[in-house]
Parts: structure tokens; C-alpha cells; sequence
């Protein structure tokens, strides 16, 4: 969306004839001539956005093989998993404690954290589908969005600026860094 500002809604005063005052008199009256035209159109910055979706999930629902380690901590310790898996994410670490305050039956906290993981992470889905699988098998979701993460962490690349190759010795604390002159 481009946004511009029109100043043909604006009215200017009409051009003075400049033989018929002086410019003190112009300026008393308030009326002044324009050295350079006016700006019709003000540039605007221009955001466009790509909400295209390409990715798939890196392991399905149902795939707690891939990763024996996860697949443990959600069988024996589910809230240790969604709580760690929660804090990785950037989010509080007790958040999916809330959980507890639904009784089991609605699963709010899982289906944020899943939707805002596949908006972040640029995953084909809807929130229907969200809904739909997180009232299913919760435990298998908080499996699938920690091996996302997991998967997620190695994909990235860091790229360090480059480290200068001389690197002097370290020196012991309270040591002149230049010999002192014994002539003092």
C-alpha cells in the first residue's frame, strides 16, 4: 500500500505581482512568492509481504522415533517437556503449567504455542488443523514442536565477522605493559 499526500486539497494564496509591491509589503501582508514549485506527491516507503507458507513440519505427529530423547520426556514427564520446549521457544517457562487450570479437556496454551510455531517457522497449515491435533494427542504435539525446534536449531547458519589472526599473550594483572626506566 503506497501512501501519499495530495496538497491539491490544500489552497494556496494566488501569485502576487511582484511590480505592484515591494517585498516588505508582501511580507506584511503575509502573502509570499514560492521559489520552486510545490511537492505534489511526498515519497512513501513501500512494505510488501510474503505470508507464503512452504515448509513442512520436520517429523509428522506420530513420530516419536525420530528422536527417542524427546519421545521419553513426554511419556514419562510431559510438563518437564513442555515447559523446557516452551522456554526455548522464547516464552516463559512455567507458561504450559496453565494448562492444569483447564482440567485436561481444552488445551489453550498448546494450540498457541503450535500456531505462533508454525507462523514463526513459515509451516503450511490453518488453525483448524492446530485444533484438530492438539485435542487429539496433546503429548505427540509438545513431541513434534520440541523436535521442530531441535531441527530449527541446527538449520541455522551463523556467520561471524572476521576474528584478527594476532593475538598477544596475556599478561599477568598489575603488570606495566612498558618496561619502567630505572633512571627515575
Amino acid at each position: 500500500m503506497i501512501l501519499a499526500l495530495h496538497l491539491e486539497h490544500f489552497s494556496l494564496p494566488p501569485p502576487v505581482n511582484s511590480s505592484a509591491s515591494t517585498p516588505s509589503e508582501d511580507q506584511a501582508s503575509g502573502q509570499f512568492m514560492m521559489a520552486h514549485p510545490a511537492v505534489i506527491v511526498q515519497p512513501a516507503m513501500v512494505v510488501t509481504t510474503n505470508n507464503v507458507m512452504l515448509n513442512q513440519w520436520s517429523s509428522g505427529v506420530c513420530d516419536c522415533c525420530e528422536d527417542m530423547g524427546i519421545c521419553c520426556c513426554g511419556f514419562w514427564c510431559p510438563y518437564c517437556l513442555m515447559c523446557k520446549t516452551s522456554e526455548e521457544f522464547g516464552e516463559c517457562l512455567c507458561l504450559p503449567l496453565l494448562e492444569i487450570c483447564f482440567g485436561g479437556i481444552l488445551h489453550p496454551i498448546t494450540l498457541s504455542m503450535r500456531s505462533s510455531m508454525r507462523e514463526r517457522f513459515h509451516i503450511k497449515g490453518s488453525i483448524q488443523d492446530d485444533c484438530c491435533v492438539v485435542t487429539c494427542c496433546t503429548v505427540c504435539i509438545w513431541c513434534q514442536m520440541a523436535r521442530e525446534l531441535k531441527s530449527q536449531r541446527h538449520s541455522l547458519v551463523v556467520v561471524n565477522p572476521a576474528v584478527n589472526p594476532v593475538h598477544q599473550q596475556p599478561q599477568a594483572f598489575n603488570q606495566p605493559l612498558q618496561p619502567i626506566n630505572p633512571a627515575y
